[in-house]
């Protein structure tokens, strides 16, 4: 099936909207979705960097402040 969407004519809302609800819709079925297999040497990356110290996190509400500036 082929299926195109008017991505000229969306604005960022829209676009992050289709995304959700595209999202939503393969979380139902969560082992239909594989993860590439990069994802496990990012996790695992992410995992020596905490274990060793150099970790850095930051506040949700922080996080989601920065994403906000960035999709404006």
């Amino acid at each position: 099936m082929e299926f195109a969407l008017p991505l000229d004519q969306m604005t960022v809302v829209d676009k992050l909207r289709a995304i959700e609800v595209l999202w939503n819709d393969l979380s139902r079925n969560p082992e239909d979705v594989s993860s590439p297999p990069w994802h496990e040497d990012v996790l695992m990356e992410r995992q020596r960097q905490i274990e060793e110290g150099r970790a850095k996190f930051i506040p949700l509400d922080e996080f989601r402040r920065s994403i906000q500036k960035e999709i404006q």
